[in-house]
């Protein structure tokens, strides 16, 4: 394996392990602020964060002002727009389900935007979709049974908004990957902080409480969430799916939600009932299942 990929995929799983412990630092949160309050001002934190980079670095500051005089700005703009929308979405979905499930099953269920990429990859008709593909997603689906759907076969509202979440990440997916190695990682996740950041308020002053007492309550939660969850993982993830090969960062990414139940099993004492367990090991061999083959068959047409 090639140095730049082997460093890139160490890149994504720190990324992975990042946001698996964000599971609970979103859930913690919002227990003094609400979900659009906590989005928003853990963006703006992030965009905060960013933006030295933006100010201090040269090279940067010299792309910026070139790009100001072309239309590599505009498009740079209107990347950051349409990966912004996924983005959004995604974690506007996760935060707000997160109020009704737990940590683990959340992070368990986002996970499958791993097995949606390549399904929406061949509805796009953006490459081919191998048996490996549809099996993956058998064995998902029924995992996803096994965790969230009871006995009387009503499945939890938290869980079927972390669901629809996951969709909106796979669509973030297949944006990064075809924008990442267009621009600059950090001037991407700006754009995108920002984004997400102003929408969220805006939001939140509509419909929530917006109050200093719950944002000091939820300090620590949004400065994990803003500065590590978003500033740095999210640059993370763009900068490493430039020299990561697909299916390689799919794998890597997809143990966030490991991560996650680790991380609310050891510090909110969340239990997954012998059911729930089951659906989280099937969840698990789908996603792996539906990569792990096509991993192969592109190690064997690059030489890897």
């Amino acid at each position: 394996m090639k140095i730049d990929t082997l460093k890139s995929d160490l890149i994504l799983f720190l990324v992975a392990l990042i946001w698996g412990v964000a599971f609970v630092a979103q859930r913690t949160g919002m227990e003094h602020v609400g979900p659009f309050t906590f989005n928003g001002l853990r963006f703006f934190l992030a965009s905060v964060a960013l933006f030295p980079f933006l100010i201090f670095s040269k090279k940067d500051l010299k792309k910026i002002t070139a790009q100001t005089k072309n239309k590599n700005r505009t498009q740079l703009i209107k990347f950051g727009v349409i990966s912004s929308f996924f983005l959004f979405a995604g974690i506007s979905f996760q935060q707000v389900g997160l109020v009704y499930t737990t940590a683990g099953k959340a992070g368990f269920i986002t996970g499958l935007y791993v097995v949606i990429v390549p399904i929406f990859g061949f509805i796009l008709k953006l490459h081919k979709t191998g048996i490996n593909t549809w099996l993956g997603a058998i064995l998902a689906t029924i995992g996803m049974y096994f965790l969230s759907v009871t006995n009387q076969f009503t499945i939890n509202f938290g869980d079927f908004l972390i669901l629809v979440c996951s969709f909106c990440f796979a669509g973030h997916v297949l944006a990064i990957a075809n924008f990442a190695k267009k621009h600059k990682a950090i001037q991407l996740s700006f754009i995108q902080s920002i984004i997400c950041s102003v929408i969220s308020m805006i939001i939140a002053f509509a419909v929530e409480d917006v109050n200093m007492e719950g944002i000091i309550n939820a300090a620590v939660p949004i400065f994990y969430g803003g500065v590590f969850s978003s500033a740095i993982a999210y640059s993370l993830q763009i900068y490493g799916q430039k020299k990561s090969h697909p299916a390689h960062a799919s794998i890597i990414m997809s143990f966030e939600s490991v991560f996650a139940a680790l991380a609310g099993w050891i510090i909110l004492n969340e239990v997954l009932t012998g059911r729930g367990l089951f659906g989280c090991i099937l969840i698990l061999i789908g996603m792996l299942i539906s990569q792990l083959f096509r991993l192969k068959n592109n190690k064997r047409s690059n030489g890897f």
